[in-house]
């Protein structure tokens, strides 16, 4: 179990991360989320000790992180960091074995990885000479291999296509099920409400959501109305706690201020009996993003 508790980390007068709190357990998956800046990438070289907090620990099964337990990381990177030049098996095995594994355990495994992920491209071929999201699948083996428990990977669905982006949420997925603690960070909101157990939001280093996709959702409420009625534009948008609306074609979708200000609007709307649609929700994640994103500091 992967334990962070109050750590913050200061760059000169600019604060980084403040009094990050969060759990990460075995089987579960961490999104962390965030404007570029918030503070995500920050938060991973310290978990990795590239960089070390002001205050605050980290802490693995309830210890600090020792040489040792490094063995058991994987880490994906932003930017990618193998080798062009280098045959993909042979750079594929130097870093499993620098992880603890034996070079003929990798060469028997590889086969099973290439097929996991559709690798187009031998194993005998330079990076170089693979597509790149090639690349970046040989990337991900290069961090999974090993099978590690504590996995920790830096927007690893940025410039992949729908069809790769699904084949590595399989692979997280995978790895999930194996037993291991798994901390992402992503912009696509999607991926993240899909892929999520819990998730934290990071804005100018401050935490200000913390919990399960559901939980913070719900904590909204159902301000979130789907409408297609008589009532025109002009009229729903002269409900008070109408705060914005859309249009697409006679389909409304509203923001509302509070969830009791659509009984307002469905009393009005089948006053003459029925509607086509009528649905409250709570907002999507990335409504929620954007929301969070746009308010002022507190």
């Amino acid at each position: 179990m992967l334990e962070v508790n109050k750590l913050t980390k200061t760059f000169g007068s600019m604060v980084a991360v403040d009094n990050e709190s969060f759990t990460v357990r075995p089987g579960e998956i961490m999104g962390l989320i965030g404007q570029n800046g918030a503070g995500k990438t920050t938060t991973f070289r310290m978990i990795l000790n590239f960089i070390t907090a002001d205050q605050g620990d980290i802490l693995w099964d309830g210890h600090p992180l020792t040489n040792k337990d490094y063995d058991i990381l994987g880490y994906l990177p932003e930017e990618r960091g193998l080798y062009p030049k280098m045959r993909v098996d042979q750079q594929i095995s130097y870093f499993a074995q620098l992880r603890g594994m034996k070079a003929k355990d990798v060469d028997a495994q590889l086969d099973k990885w290439f097929d996991r992920f559709q690798v187009k491209g031998k194993k005998s071929d330079k990076l170089k000479d693979l597509s790149k999201g090639n690349q970046q699948k040989i990337q991900l083996i290069t961090t999974l291999i090993h099978m590690p428990k504590l996995i920790i990977l830096d927007e690893p669905f940025s410039g992949l296509d729908p069809v790769n982006a699904s084949l590595l949420q399989d692979g997280i997925n995978m790895m999930r099920d194996s037993g291991a603690c798994i901390i992402y960070s992503s912009h696509d909101m999607a991926n993240v409400e899909a892929l999520s157990d819990r998730l934290i939001m990071l804005k100018n280093g401050k935490t200000v959501l913390n919990g399960t996709v559901d939980e913070i959702r719900n904590s909204y409420g159902r301000i979130k109305l789907m409408i297609e009625s008589q009532l025109t534009r002009d009229e729903l948008i002269s409900f008070e706690g109408v705060e914005k609306i859309k249009q697409d074609g006679n389909r409304f979708e509203l923001m509302l201020k509070s969830p009791e200000v659509g009984q307002t609007i469905f009393t009005a709307a089948t006053k003459n009996g029925y509607i086509p649609e009528f649905s409250q929700q709570a907002p999507t994640l990335d409504e929620i993003f954007r929301m969070k994103v746009g308010e002022r500091d507190e």
